[in-house]
């Protein structure tokens, strides 16, 4: 069983599904969430679901960090983690850190293309389709292999914040499965 470390910043609903969809899984089981924000959300996600959390200042604590996922995590997943991932992470877990993007990549993606920019870009640019990407995470901002897509229709100039709705009940839904299949197919081959 691959052992899972989330990065969140945020309020922790993706890392929470994660929790919840992991600990029935017989293939991963999370085991820390790691935040670089000292009052996000998830950290009482974190406390309520039992699952260990660190707060870590990125300037400061990076090295630390890393040697942390490195005794703690086979893999990492990214669910609403806003910072870049310095290069040395990237180095030491590559093919084993993934992230969600709340649009259907290469489009409106890269750097500030994080939440509400994302889907008030979508809105503006029209789009009648979007969605998630989960791809692997390499030292660009939303460059690494896509692993899946995952889309639902829009209307044409549908407000963000309706966009942010359905694209929220993509990610709820499909990173948990998505990751699993990813590890048992992984686990098949060895």
């Amino acid at each position: 069983m691959l052992k899972i470390a989330i990065l969140a910043s945020g309020s922790g609903s993706n890392a929470q599904a994660l929790v919840e969809h992991f600990a029935q899984s017989p293939w991963g089981r999370v085991e820390i969430i790691v935040t670089n924000n000292p009052h996000a959300g998830v950290i009482q996600r974190a406390e309520r679901l039992g699952v260990a959390c660190k707060s870590f200042d990125p300037k400061t604590e990076s090295d630390e960090i890393l040697s942390l996922l490195e005794s703690s995590a086979d893999i990492i997943l990214l669910a609403g983690y806003l910072r870049m991932i310095p290069a040395n992470w990237t180095r030491a877990f590559q093919g084993r850190m993934f992230n969600i993007h709340p649009a259907l990549l290469p489009k409106f993606g890269g750097k500030g293309m994080y939440g509400k920019y994302v889907h008030e870009a979508v809105s503006a640019a029209g789009e009648s389709v979007t969605g998630i990407t989960i791809h692997m995470v390499n030292e660009h901002y939303d460059e690494g292999a896509i692993v899946a897509q995952y889309q639902v229709e829009i209307t044409p100039g549908e407000a963000a914040q309706s966009i942010e709705e359905k694209v929220r009940e993509l990610e709820l839904e499909y990173f948990g499965p998505t990751i699993e299949s990813w590890i048992a197919q992984l686990s098949e081959q060895q």
